[in-house]
């Protein structure tokens, strides 16, 4: 196998970073994005404009390969949670909040690693986060170690499953991106990638969102934090 990685690029500011930390250590980098159904769907639109700017960019585009959008549209179906319906982001009974996806990083890695599997890729990078989450038990550290044996097992190669924000909040993940592309690379991420649950656009300092749901309240106190501000 080549030195090659695939990153799991929903569009979001935490996959976007990890693909420009990707791109730093790999000779090959392809993507992959999801359609499950989502409510925020506009991410998938998102995403190619970004990669648009990478591919555009001499410091990255040497290592960018191809972009796979896989459709799971089974999981949005079966999942009766804020983020496939149209219903109000609350906390559960459970104590989770109902933008759980059950399944959902399990599935989009098994399926990556498939990918990666029949594209000679060894090396997966995804931007789950124990640090700043909402306790989604699909993006704890442990979940991920044990993920990475079962495909080990199962599919007989040596993949790594990458996490490189898994112990980062917001504000650190805003100055990986400007350790690794300066303020050019954190503009991009800033103005060109989407994290609200809601899919709204609309504009502020931190980037576009309703301004208001848990991911877009994550990103904004992350981005004055980066700059010095309380919050």
């Amino acid at each position: 196998m080549t030195d090659a990685a695939l990153v799991l690029f929903s569009g979001g500011q935490d996959s976007a970073t990890c693909l420009a930390w990707a791109l730093d250590r790999f000779d090959r980098v392809e993507t992959i994005g999801f359609d499950y159904g989502q409510r925020h769907r506009i991410e998938l639109d998102i995403r190619t404009g970004f990669l648009a700017w990478l591919r555009g960019n001499a410091a990255w585009s040497p290592s960018l390969g191809e972009d796979h959008v896989l459709k799971l549209d089974a999981l949005g179906a079966m999942s009766e949670t804020s983020l496939t319906r149209d219903v109000a982001i609350e906390m559960e009974t459970g104590g989770l909040p109902n933008t759980f996806v059950p399944g959902r990083n399990l599935l989009f890695l098994t399926f990556a690693a498939a990918l990666a599997f029949r594209r000679g890729l060894r090396h997966i990078v995804t931007g789950v986060c124990e640090t700043d989450y909402s306790g989604y038990p699909d993006c704890r550290d442990d979940t991920i170690k044990a993920l990475q044996v079962a495909l080990n097992l199962g599919m007989e190669r040596r993949f790594v499953l990458h996490t490189p924000l898994m112990w980062r909040d917001k504000k650190a993940t805003w100055e990986v991106a400007e350790k690794l592309g300066g303020a050019a690379l954190v503009e991009a991420i800033r103005s060109g990638t989407h994290s609200c649950y809601l899919g709204d656009r609309t504009p502020h300092e931190w980037g576009a969102g309703c301004g208001t749901c848990p991911a877009c309240d994550l990103r904004a106190r992350g981005w004055r934090a980066f700059h010095g501000e309380t919050a």
